[in-house]
């Protein structure tokens, strides 16, 4: 499961847990290449689970065409009539006291939702969607490229202020994407909301910090730019000054749907593994992880997982954003490559010191991220606003 649908699975679990009943109308994306049924959800905590099928494939012919428009092409891969159709049955079935959509890319389905419910709508902001084009517009170094990324920002930008009047609240993430929306004229009401995690799901094995030291991890959805950007800037930056200085240090990347050029490259220490049937499993096996974002926004979920499992990790400031861990205690944080390299060329040598990192670790997360609390706090501001 990636990130965003762990963060949103959690928070409707725990919400569960709280006393809520909730019912999941969810998106199953072509990129999942997973056909769902209703058996998959024979045990789930929710009243109703409805899974549509949607081609959000990126067709050169679509965006071609969208070049000559003025919509989001980040949205309008998102609208589907069978989604909108399913989303009418279920709002004319039942009489529900808030909708929640998870991210901005549902916000087109609103003036739906207004003419078959009394509802209120709620925006659950997983990230500033429009800063993570920003920061990978000023990362792209071809022009055409940087021109093309920049215009689909600003029109990403244009739809996600357009909407903040036809939300009756809005869930973030982290208090810097509340900052980043109040700065953008955002006025309505609103409440932070951190993604939580679910401590008694994560067992931590601490053996390998002694069995394989020398074991990095990466993990994400390789078909998510900020990823693949992060990654890239790693193992063309970073990774050759850390395999010249720890010649036996070994890099494992798990990921789906990584893209062929990744695939094909052979770098010394390097295993490309695709998608792995057990991330937490995978996170184990390996004492450090690594997070190079460059771009991105909200919170990162892989990281609260690694966290979790009392991994060591290595990030930068803005992978870290919305986590409040410290460097040096519970997390390591470097933005420079040459900091970075000398950053976990250190801990790979001295590795004495690396599993005290990772208990601290996962002390900070279930101490600050359990997603009970973050629930029962959920539904306690519900009830307020219904």
């Amino acid at each position: 499961m990636d990130g965003e649908s762990l963060a949103m699975t959690t928070l409707a679990a725990s919400l569960v847990e709280a006393g809520a009943t909730v019912s999941l109308l969810g998106m199953n994306p072509s990129r999942q290449k997973k056909i769902f049924d209703q058996r998959d959800f024979k045990d789930s905590p929710f009243e109703q689970v409805d899974i549509v099928p949607v081609d959000n494939g990126i067709y050169v012919k679509d965006a071609f065409s969208n070049l000559f428009s003025s919509d989001s092409y980040h949205i309008a891969r998102f609208v589907s009539k069978a989604y909108e159709k399913k989303l009418i049955e279920v709002l004319q079935a039942s009489d529900v006291d808030i909708i929640q959509l998870e991210t901005i890319y549902l916000a087109a389905y609103i003036p739906v939702i207004r003419k078959y419910s009394n509802a209120k709508i709620v925006l659950r902001s997983h990230n500033v969607e429009y800063e993570i084009w920003e920061r990978i517009a000023l990362n792209t170094k071809n022009p055409i490229k940087r021109w093309y990324v920049s215009l689909l920002q600003r029109r990403l930008k244009r739809f996600e202020q357009d909407c903040f009047k036809q939300y009756d609240s809005v869930l973030f993430i982290s208090p810097k994407d509340a900052e980043f929306y109040n700065a953008a004229g955002f006025q309505g009401d609103s409440i932070t909301i951190p993604i939580g995690i679910n401590a008694e799901n994560y067992h931590p094995d601490y053996s390998s910090f002694d069995s394989n030291p020398l074991s990095i991890s990466f993990i994400g959805s390789l078909d998510w730019m900020p990823n693949t950007e992060g990654l890239d800037w790693f193992l063309d930056e970073i990774w050759p000054v850390v395999i010249r200085e720890v010649p036996k240090a070994k890099l494992y990347v798990a990921g789906r749907n990584a893209p062929e050029k990744l695939l094909k490259k052979k770098i010394k220490g390097v295993a490309i593994l695709g998608e792995v049937k057990d991330a937490k499993a995978f996170i184990n096996e390996h004492p450090l992880m690594i997070v190079p974002l460059l771009s991105g926004s909200g919170m990162r979920v892989k990281i609260l997982e690694g966290m979790a499992l009392g991994r060591c990790i290595f990030t930068t400031s803005i992978g870290l954003e919305g986590i409040h861990a410290r460097h040096g205690e519970e997390v390591l944080v470097a933005d420079s490559p040459t900091d970075f390299a000398s950053l976990l060329v250190g801990k790979l040598l001295q590795s004495k010191g690396n599993i005290q990192v990772g208990c601290n670790a996962e002390r900070f997360i279930s101490d600050e991220f359990d997603s009970n609390a973050i629930g029962r706090k959920l539904l306690e501001y519900y009830q307020e606003i219904i």
